[in-house]
């Protein structure tokens, strides 16, 4: 009875897990994580940080770092974060390579309304779609974390000098799915990081894309911390070899 008592209870923590990782981080935990390193002046941020980022050959936004794990073997790293994986990503496309043999599981998945900011003309809702790739060896697994461009939500009605009848205004509904296209104040754009503040100086988009660039790094962040817990401690804190 202790036994299965103790089962039902992993078992609770583990959904419990799934639930609050299903995206790693709300956009706004993410925003919390982010002021409390960087703080909440975002252009100065931005800027501070541009001096120690360098983009990659495809002008994209990567970072890297490599986890040590002496002692266990490909597998179990493989398993452990395979696991990690499935119960943090609920979307089942989202894991778009997971190969044993090779040691490497690739994940792409959107993180929603990471910067809502209202321009002179439109309202900008930011979304990014990380590109997070896991290379496994004996003892060590590498993390490597891709972002090329911001994708927009701009709404034509929510600037500052839009119309104020508030039956036209949508006030950037950042809910509106991708396909749905019946509302012609809103549209989307992608943005390359390569082409915006701070890689750029002089950008009408200064400020959407500071916070952007601040947030977009804060959850790099959150990533490693997170596949590094994965690795050496678990998800649930009781998934090890001692059962």
């Amino acid at each position: 009875m202790r036994r299965l008592f103790r089962w039902m209870f992993a078992a609770i923590l583990f959904c419990g897990t799934m639930s609050v990782q299903a995206q790693v981080m709300k956009a706004a935990d993410l925003e919390k994580y982010a002021k409390e390193r960087y703080g909440d002046k975002w252009l100065e941020a931005a800027a501070n940080l541009a001096s120690t980022l360098t983009l990659d050959k495809n002008a994209s936004l990567t970072y890297q770092q490599v986890v040590d794990a002496p002692g266990k073997t490909k597998q179990q790293l493989y398993v452990a974060l395979n696991y990690w994986a499935t119960a943090t990503f609920k979307d089942k496309q989202a894991i778009t390579l997971n190969d044993k043999d090779a040691g490497c599981i690739i994940i792409s998945s959107t993180i929603a309304n990471i910067v809502e900011h209202t321009g002179t003309l439109n309202k900008y809702s930011v979304s990014i779609t990380p590109v997070i790739r896991l290379d496994i060896k004996d003892g060590k697994i590498r993390v490597t974390y891709t972002v090329q461009n911001y994708d927009i939500l701009a709404d034509i009605s929510g600037g500052w000098l839009s119309p104020t009848d508030d039956n036209h205004k949508t006030y950037g509904d950042s809910k509106r799915k991708k396909e749905d296209k019946t509302n012609a104040n809103l549209y989307d754009e992608q943005w390359e990081i390569a082409k915006h503040y701070p890689f750029v100086e002089k950008d009408p988009q200064k400020r959407t894309c500071s916070k952007a660039l601040v947030m977009a790094h804060a959850y790099s962040n959150a990533i490693m911390d997170k596949v590094e817990e994965a690795v050496k401690h678990g998800i649930v804190g009781n998934d090890d070899d001692d059962w």
